[in-house]
């Protein structure tokens, strides 16, 4: 009983193992350029929510130093993308934070991560797809809207006002493009892409052309003469400002931060760039390129676009819903706004395309390694995972028909903030695993090798603890000068207890606020308590040594970057609403009702344990024959559409 029972525990900690010698033996196409990827990022990633969340939050939360706002939501998504880029440099694979969490914490991870990316993915495709319908009835005239409701009202609770025709049309018109070949939509997503760019540039210039600095500097006195006339009050009495104290900051650097707390989701969307690991030329080096650069655009994109509007008129004057053709009439070009509406329907159409491309590739990463149905991982002759893009773009259009997703959409972020904490708790694992791991041979004729691999790692860790005597507090803070299996275990262990506390100070500080202000004793101990530990932590883990490997993109500030990543990405997991996460856990169970009834069981790394070639638990997901050489793909050699 007991040796089924440490069987099954070993079982849902196996990781996949990458063999950096085949990497060009994919069934899909690798056609992409370096440019498709920072197209197919900026399209995902600049959204119609340029055209809109910059007049929601600077007139709600930020003012004028909305730029701030962005400036530091860019920084916080930086952090978790140069995670993805030193991932996407290291194992070059189609599959995203799914592939990365399996080759690194195990499968049962692996699985919560890709069956989360799904969730979000679906969502994402079809709640921006509504959005699309929407848009586009508006500008002529909203008739779909009325002639749904007349003929097609439904009244049930939990489904929409009425069933969008048009949102179905435009996802299985999108999966057709998708499944007819990723050249084709690479160059479909690079002309939407360059429209919506080009109209943010007219944008931008035009607010800075016709922009007052004086509305970045109102006088507190200018507000509360607002508010009394918008409240219809009394000059004797004594008014409080609606609009704040005034100045850059008129809801204070408080108001700033909250601002780029929203401002956060707006940089989602460069992580479909990691699903394309097969798929582009030279992928140790393009998708950190891509990663990087695009964020890059986005956030200049984003802070352009927030200084001239903020710029064109005062920030409280900003409509929420379709700020920048108000802020055209207001400076008198109101002709401007069919340039915006123009952009704005190519932001959609880049935003929905960036939601389905990686769809369809988690889908059938996940089918390969046998944790889905086999049958989503075939592919058409012209190398595309179709069977994954059909079953995609079907389920999301079935949710685009009936579903009222606004509840939803905050279901997105769980999926998006839990990958990227893997992503980050993983780099953190990967670059102080011992040196050797990178060049252990997986023969099937070494003995020693395989009694290893029947061991979990925790299991192999521990055996290497008790030969070395145990650990000690100088083993702690004096290791060896090289990485070891003992040093790669404290740095474990170190993060695991870095994110339990990271979960205990955001659930105290975010749900307990009374009992901080209040200066209640057991608040304050235990934020106390769980920040000294937190130090102690990461001190241990900057004494410990990395590994030499070298790729051709590594995360700089090491440990500091990934744990402030894991920090802030949980920190907004907590503060979503507990409906959600009822919502998340009815997901989660029938997701482990399919991983416990089939994902365990016909696991590709399953079937190579009971084929008896199991191979050693792979540390890293680079094992070559060289451990500190670079490796790439020669351009040669890759397959051809």
């Amino acid at each position: 009983m007991l040796a089924h029972m440490l069987s099954f525990g070993r079982s849902l900690v196996r990781r996949k193992v990458v063999d950096m010698d085949c990497l060009e033996d994919s069934k899909l196409c690798r056609c992409l350029s370096t440019i498709d990827l920072i197209a197919l990022g900026v399209g995902s990633t600049l959204g119609a929510g340029v055209y809109v969340l910059a007049g929601e939050v600077a007139k709600g939360n930020s003012g004028p130093s909305i730029v701030i706002s962005f400036l530091i939501a860019a920084l916080a998504s930086v952090m978790a993308g140069l995670c993805y880029a030193e991932f996407g440099a290291r194992v070059p694979k189609t599959g995203s934070a799914y592939l990365y969490s399996y080759v690194t914490v195990g499968e049962l991870w692996a699985f919560i991560t890709g069956w989360n990316l799904i969730l979000s993915y679906v969502i994402g495709t079809s709640s921006v797809a509504r959005a699309w319908s929407g848009t586009f009835d508006e500008l002529i005239g909203g008739h779909i809207e009325q002639f749904c409701k007349t003929y097609f009202r439904m009244n049930s609770p939990g489904l929409a006002e009425y069933p969008d025709f048009f949102a179905v049309c435009l996802i299985l018109l999108l999966s057709g493009l998708l499944s007819f070949g990723v050249k084709e939509s690479a160059w479909v997503n690079k002309v939407f892409t360059a429209i919506n760019v080009l109209v943010l540039l007219f944008v931008i210039i035009s607010g800075f052309v016709k922009g007052d600095s004086a509305n970045w500097d109102i006088t507190e006195e200018s507000l509360v003469n607002v508010t009394i006339v918008r409240r219809n009050l009394s000059i004797m009495d004594n008014v409080t400002s609606d609009y704040g104290a005034g100045g850059f900051f008129p809801y204070g650097f408080s108001g700033t931060l909250a601002g780029a707390a929203t401002c956060f989701y707006a940089f989602v969307g460069f992580d479909c760039i990691a699903t394309t690991g097969e798929e582009v030329k030279n992928p140790q080096k393009a998708i950190p390129i891509g990663i990087v650069v695009s964020l890059l655009i986005c956030f200049l994109a984003y802070f352009g676009v927030s200084a001239a509007l903020t710029l064109m008129m005062p920030y409280y004057l900003l409509d929420e819903k379709s700020p920048l053709p108000v802020a055209f009439e207001y400076v008198g070009w109101s002709p401007a706004k069919f340039v915006v509406a123009v952009g704005s329907l190519c932001a959609l159409s880049t935003s929905l395309l960036g939601s389905m491309f990686p769809l369809p590739r988690i889908l059938f990463a996940m089918a390969r390694d046998g944790l889905l149905f086999k049958f989503l991982s075939k592919v058409s002759k012209r190398q595309s995972p179709v069977a994954a893009t059909m079953a995609a773009g079907t389920t999301a259009a079935i949710m685009a028909f009936l579903f009222d997703l606004k509840a939803l959409v905050d279901m997105m972020s769980i999926g998006t903030l839990l990958a990227y904490s893997l992503v980050a708790a993983c780099v953190l694992i990967l670059r102080y695993q011992p040196d050797a791991s990178y060049g252990k041979s997986r023969g099937s004729g070494d003995r020693e090798g395989e009694a290893e691999s029947e061991l979990t790692e925790s299991e192999s860790h521990l055996n290497m603890l008790n030969k070395d005597g145990g650990l000690t507090l100088n083993s702690l803070f004096k290791p060896s000068l090289l990485p070891t299996e003992q040093t790669s275990t404290v740095v474990n262990m170190a993060v695991g207890v870095i994110v339990v506390l990271i979960c205990i100070i955001s659930t105290i500080t975010t749900h307990y606020q009374d009992a901080i202000v209040a200066m209640a004793p057991w608040a304050l101990g235990v934020l106390a308590a769980s920040f000294g530990v937190f130090i102690v932590c990461v001190i241990i883990i900057c004494r410990q040594p990395q590994t030499s490997r070298r790729v051709s993109f590594m995360v700089p500030l090491l440990p500091f970057l990934p744990i402030l990543s894991v920090f802030v990405n949980i920190y907004l997991m907590v503060q979503l609403s507990g409906d959600t996460w009822i919502r998340f856990s009815i997901w989660m169970a029938v997701g482990f009702l399919i991983y416990f009834g089939y994902g365990i069981w016909h696991s590709t790394e399953h079937q190579r344990e009971r084929q008896g070639c199991g191979s050693l638990p792979e540390k890293v997901p680079a094992i070559g024959k060289e451990p500190c050489a670079e490796q790439f793909i020669h351009p040669d050699k890759t397959s051809r559409c």
